[in-house]
C-alpha cells in the first residue's frame, strides 16, 4: 500500500487487506507502518451505532450504494461482537453486505471485538488509520450494542449516526443521556412500523431538552432504501468539528501504548510462574510481590 497516496484509483485492495492483518495481529512490521502512514486526503469517518437488530448493516449497505452513484471508493469496518467465553465471533454483517462483495470500488473488512467490552476492539483506531491513508473517500465504521461503543465510536467517527427502531421507546429513556451527547444525528430505521411517528415525535422532544441546538432525525426504511438520500446529504453537509472525545480516546491510546512498551520485557509465562512459587510459600501479598518484581 503507498500511503498517503491520494489517487483512489491506485488502491491496491490486495495490499489494504495485507495491512490490515498486519496491524490487526501485531505482525512484524506492524509499528513501522503504522508510524510511515501520512494523510494526504484523509477520507471522513463515519460512524453508525446502535442497538442490535437496529437494521444498521442493511442501512450501511444502502449508504454505500448510494455514496458509489458519484464514484466514491469506500471502505467498510464491521465490527461484530465476540463471545465472551471462546472469543469467537460470527462476522455476519458480511452476509448482509454480500452485494457489494466483489464492487471494484468498495472495501469491507470485519473486525470481531475480541473481548473489548465497549464494543470496539484496540486495533479500531490503528486499521481505520490505515484506511484513512490508502485513499478512500468514506470509512463507514459499524459498531455493536448500545453503551460504551457509542462513547468509543464518536470519539474516532467525524459523523456519528445512532441508528434507532420505534420499538425503542423505552430503551432510550434508559440510555438518553450517553445517546444525546454523542449522536450527530439520529435515524429511525424501519420507519414503516406502527407508532414511528410518535416515537420521532417523542425523541425530538427529549433532544430538546438536552442539547442547545436540534440535532437531526431522520426517518428511514433501508430494506427499501426508502430516506437514504437525505442521510447521504447530511454526511456530505456536515464538516467535522473539533472533537474532545477524540483527544479523550487518543490519550487513552497513547497510555496503552506507553503502557505496552514499557512492559514488553516482562514473561507472562514466566510472571505465572513466579506468581505460582510465591503462592507456595505462603504468606503471599500482591502488592507486595509487584512492587519486588518492577
Amino acid at each position: 500500500m503507498k500511503n498517503g497516496d491520494t489517487s483512489t484509483s491506485s488502491i491496491n485492495f490486495k495490499q489494504v487487506a495485507r495491512a490490515l492483518s498486519i496491524v490487526e495481529n501485531d505482525l512484524s512490521g506492524s509499528a513501522h507502518l503504522l508510524k510511515s502512514l501520512t494523510f494526504n486526503k484523509p477520507a471522513p469517518i463515519i460512524g453508525i451505532t446502535g442497538p442490535p437488530g437496529a437494521g444498521k448493516s442493511t442501512l450501511v449497505n444502502e449508504l454505500i450504494n448510494n455514496l458509489l452513484k458519484e464514484g466514491n471508493k469506500i471502505a467498510v469496518l464491521a465490527i461484530d461482537p465476540t463471545s465472551p467465553f471462546n472469543f469467537g465471533s460470527l462476522l455476519g454483517d458480511r452476509i448482509r453486505m454480500a452485494s457489494h462483495f466483489n464492487h471494484p470500488d468498495v472495501f469491507i473488512r470485519s473486525l470481531a471485538t475480541r473481548g473489548s467490552l465497549g464494543g470496539l476492539s484496540a486495533k479500531t483506531i490503528e486499521m481505520a488509520d490505515v484506511l484513512r491513508a490508502a485513499g478512500f473517500d468514506y470509512v463507514l465504521i459499524e459498531t455493536v450494542g448500545v453503551g460504551q461503543s457509542e462513547v468509543e465510536i464518536t470519539g474516532l467517527a467525524d459523523v456519528t449516526l445512532v441508528v434507532l427502531v420505534p420499538e425503542a421507546g423505552d430503551e432510550i429513556q434508559h440510555i438518553k443521556s450517553g445517546l444525546m451527547e454523542i449522536a450527530d444525528a439520529f435515524i429511525i430505521n424501519k420507519a414503516d412500523r406502527p407508532d414511528a411517528d410518535i416515537f420521532f415525535n417523542n425523541l425530538k422532544k427529549i433532544i430538546g431538552q438536552n442539547k442547545d441546538g436540534q440535532t437531526a432525525i431522520f426517518k428511514t426504511i433501508a430494506s427499501q432504501a426508502i430516506g437514504i438520500d437525505k442521510v447521504v446529504d447530511f454526511i456530505k453537509s456536515t464538516s467535522p468539528q473539533k472533537n474532545k472525545r477524540k483527544e479523550l480516546l487518543l490519550t487513552e491510546k497513547a497510555y496503552k501504548l506507553i503502557q505496552h512498551q514499557l512492559t514488553q520485557h516482562i514473561d507472562k509465562k514466566k510472571l505465572q510462574q513466579d506468581i505460582a512459587e510465591a503462592l507456595n510459600m505462603g504468606g503471599f501479598n500482591l502488592y507486595t510481590f509487584v512492587d519486588s518484581y518492577l
